[in-house]
């Protein structure tokens, strides 16, 4: 006996003992799809375009995550394991090389913030009073 909406008389309300439909594995192939596009997008363009939008790229990437989270509510894990294997494996690669790309770019990132750093420190200090003049620096 289905409960029925206040807003739409004539649709049953979704009750909470009702299971929810496992999406079909089309449906996650193309998630997982989505989800290698968008590494693979992120990898090129931290590697070549210096006015990447990480930014977006991250959202991005959320945004399909999320997707197949909701996608695999109720599913096998294990079925969706053996189903997916190479693509899975496949998607382990790129992120492996979006992790490298990433890496590369906070350090680059780190050294230009220390260059700066250690260039603003020199314009302002004009040795009068600093400690390594008196040989007290560590």
């Amino acid at each position: 006996m289905a409960d029925f909406s206040k807003f739409s008389s004539n649709l049953p309300a979704r009750t909470s003992e009702a299971p929810i439909p496992f999406a079909r594995p089309g449906n996650l192939a193309a998630i997982i799809g989505r989800i290698e596009e968008a590494v693979e997008e992120e990898t090129a363009g931290l590697k070549n375009d210096t006015s990447y939008d990480l930014k977006a790229s991250n959202a991005r990437k959320s945004r399909y995550l999320y997707e197949l989270t909701r996608a695999m509510k109720g599913a096998n894990e294990v079925e969706f394991l053996e189903e997916h294997r190479d693509s899975l494996a496949r998607l382990r690669q790129k992120l492996a090389k979006n992790e490298a790309a990433i890496l590369a770019h906070l350090n680059a990132v780190n050294e230009v913030a220390t260059l700066l750093k250690n260039a603003i420190q020199r314009a302002e200090a004009d040795g009068t009073y600093s400690a390594g003049e008196f040989g007290w620096a560590s």
